[in-house]
């Protein structure tokens, strides 16, 4: 499979309107230093979960993991064998060769963590995939419970009667290639050495993860998707998705997303890893070993505060906090104004279910994201887009401002492609395409029932 995406771009199909920049080769195997942008969204749904199916598989996936040295993972958030699987399946995506991967490495045993929600037609028609944001991961809808410390991530818009209505679609979300909750990463057991991958992971691009998913689906009968929807990191996989496997997909759904990583996401990325680095519990990287006081734990939650900063508008911390006190005016306290507690807890809330190395691997894969590169430029990679598109913005971004989807739109019509674009007005900045459920769901209803029947 080429992970250049090499595929032909439609005949007669147009250039963006916009002037391309040059293509430039970026090597992978650069060796990973400044840090990936943050965008994981603040969860505020809760709801009850939407009835699951498992589709009998020819090749069986794993629902069970073989118990390994647990205290080897107690420095790190991450999901480790003999952990309970709540709603996760374990599929080896390519148990019979090595997963090779777009920067050079390659992965023996490449094993992807899903769920599922609904039902599968007959003809397999009716599949939806949904693709995570940076800390996401498979568990996009449902209860909080057992195997799942926080209830689903887009719970209010999948399920039962919602806009991606599960009584009427079969929906996946698999947590991506160089995640940390099952499927395979930096935290997994490398086969070679038998202890965890840790510093030695290789690089993956978002190129890969979609490479994996398609590999899923292959593994699910799922020949092509009804529609592919995510956003932030999600949305850039969707891209990748509509770019790579044009005839698998017959709609996308893009939210505050972009055609490849500006200088400023990848400055904040920068910033973010930098921090991670720094913390001497970090040692490199080869922590897995390290009771969880001596792990990189200050380093993660420092470079989530920093990424929480980015993910609202100063309309929405100054209505929420303004200047706000915890307690009596204090000069020498070093916390005491509500926003600083705020940001705390949101640090220490992502070390609970989160590694460090897994949050490298995967903002760097974000500021490597061009959907031009090896194709000669965005808008000839925006050419090979046959699917319908629905582009969705929030108008109070600043981390993914709206002129980036207003250039993908305007980069798909040139195209030749047929895109929609919604401007969601909400305060919430990058994270309004998780919090505006309301406003957002119904527009992704109407678009999935327009193109439902797309071919």
């Amino acid at each position: 499979m080429d992970t250049q995406g090499a595929f032909p771009p439609r005949r007669g199909c147009g250039k963006a309107r916009r002037a391309e920049q040059p293509s430039v080769q970026f090597d992978l195997r650069v060796v990973l230093s400044g840090c990936g942008q943050g965008v994981d969204p603040e969860v505020t749904a809760n709801s009850d979960p939407a009835p699951r199916q498992r589709p009998n598989l020819t090749d069986s996936p794993q629902t069970s993991a073989e118990p390994r040295d647990r205290e080897r993972q107690s420095s790190s958030g991450v999901f480790t064998a003999g952990d309970p699987l709540g709603d996760r399946i374990l599929c080896n995506i390519q148990p019979e060769r090595r997963f090779v991967l777009e920067g050079g490495g390659s992965l023996e045993n490449a094993q992807i963590a899903y769920e599922t929600w609904g039902t599968l037609n007959p003809d397999r028609s009716n599949a939806i995939l949904v693709c995570h944001a940076l800390t996401g991961d498979s568990h996009a809808a449902g209860r909080a419970g057992t195997g799942h410390a926080a209830p689903g991530w887009w719970d209010s818009l999948i399920g039962p009667g919602r806009p991606i209505d599960t009584d009427r679609y079969f929906v996946v979300c698999s947590n991506v290639l160089g995640g940390c909750q099952g499927s395979t990463g930096p935290a997994s057991i490398d086969p070679s050495t038998g202890k965890p991958y840790g510093p030695t992971f290789p690089l993956v691009s978002i190129r890969d993860m979609v490479r994996a998913q398609a590999l899923l689906a292959d593994d699910l009968g799922i020949d092509r998707w009804n529609s592919v929807v995510g956003g932030s990191m999600g949305g850039m996989q969707v891209l990748e998705w509509a770019v790579m496997y044009p005839d698998r997909v017959g709609s996308i759904v893009v939210a505050s997303s972009t055609a490849a990583a500006s200088a400023q996401q990848i400055a904040w990325s920068h910033i973010g890893r930098s921090v991670i680095e720094a913390d001497p519990g970090f040692n490199g990287g080869d922590y897995y070993d390290l009771p969880s006081d001596q792990g990189p734990r200050r380093g993660l939650e420092l470079a989530r505060q920093i990424a929480q900063v980015t993910y609202r508008s100063d309309e929405v911390y100054t209505e929420r906090f303004g200047r706000n006190l915890v307690h009596n005016l204090d000069f020498e306290a070093t916390r005491l104004f509500d926003v600083e507690s705020y940001l705390e807890y949101h640090g220490r809330k992502l070390v609970d279910r989160f590694d460090a190395n897994s949050y490298l691997r995967l903002n760097r894969a974000m500021d490597f994201h061009d959907l031009g590169r090896g194709r000669g430029g965005v808008g000839e990679a925006l050419g090979r887009i046959k699917a319908p598109v629905l582009t969705v913005s929030v108008r109070s971004d600043s981390l993914y401002p709206p002129v980036q989807q207003i250039d993908l739109h305007e980069g798909i019509i040139a195209g030749g492609g047929t895109s929609t674009f919604v401007d969601l007005d909400s305060p919430h900045g990058h994270d309004g395409f998780l919090i505006e459920v309301v406003k957002l769901g119904p527009v992704i209803r109407e678009f999935l029932e327009e193109n439902n029947d797309n071919r």
